[in-house]
């Protein structure tokens, strides 16, 4: 089974260049299942129903979310119905939405877990032990084709923290948020496919994702700045393809994929 996983969507500018090029990376790469982080779809902050039903349409599976996911309310009108969207599973329990689902395709089920770190984050339940529960439940090979955890933070140490304590546990474990692509895509030791961060699908001319000239007035004065908008340029669209073993559910292979816009491309 392949994974295809995109990273953060940030703005029109990402949302219309992944929609444009999904048909690409469909007859390219022949994916079984199709995920990305979706937190920053709705012009940099949250998402909306109609850009979730876009995104769906053209071929995306499961969207992840992160510490945007609520800033467009009206994500409040359908998240709980609609499964295919994740916000991470370890806000408080009773928090609009879902933390991780089950969703079947091609006759296997893929578990996707969404969780957020805590190191210069949001306050929130513990990391490690929300996704610990989860698969205290559910194995990889036996009640399940493929575990795939989406890590949302900021500390690159916490991420890896996460790869190592799930390694053998999990098919593929991403790392989003900072919006820019690292290079330490690769399998760790015992079977998992492992990246600290995927990147984004946006315009890189920016200041991660934003506009580049008043996101830069706003770290020079140190006062707020208004009319900070999402850049609007050539987008790149970042993001790793996975090879999942079918009968153990470890990860066989990982590619790192980068396509467009100021990035240099790599296929």
């Amino acid at each position: 089974m392949k994974v295809l996983f995109f990273g953060d969507i940030f703005g029109r500018s990402g949302r219309d260049a992944l929609i444009n090029k999904l048909p690409f990376f469909k007859k390219k790469y022949n994916p079984d299942f199709i995920i990305a982080n979706g937190e920053n779809a709705s012009h940099g902050k949250g998402i909306s129903q109609s850009i979730c039903n876009d995104l769906f349409s053209a071929g995306i599976d499961v969207i992840t979310g992160g510490n945007h996911i609520f800033d467009n309310h009206d994500v409040f009108k359908f998240i709980d119905n609609e499964k295919r969207l994740l916000r991470p599973n370890n806000y408080p329990i009773d928090t609009p939405g879902n933390g991780y689902g089950i969703y079947e395709k091609n006759q296997k089920k893929i578990l996707v877990i969404n969780v957020m770190g805590r190191v210069f984050m949001q306050p929130l339940d513990d990391p490690f032990e929300s996704i610990r529960k989860i698969l205290n439940e559910k194995k990889i090979g036996i009640d399940v084709s493929a575990i795939i955890i989406d890590i949302h933070c900021e500390a690159t140490s916490e991420k890896m923290a996460v790869g190592h304590e799930f390694d053998g546990k999990s098919s593929l474990i991403v790392g989003t948020h900072t919006h820019i692509p690292t290079a330490d895509s690769r399998i760790l030791e015992n079977g998992t496919a492992y990246i600290s961060d995927l990147g984004m699908c946006g315009d890189y001319n920016s200041i991660i994702g934003m506009d580049k000239n008043k996101a830069l007035e706003r770290f020079k004065k140190k006062i707020p700045v208004k009319g900070i908008n999402p850049s609007t340029g050539e987008a790149t669209l970042s993001s790793v393809l996975v090879e999942v073993d079918d009968r153990t559910g470890l990860a066989k292979s990982i590619q790192q994929i980068i396509i467009g816009g100021s990035l240099k491309e790599i296929m």
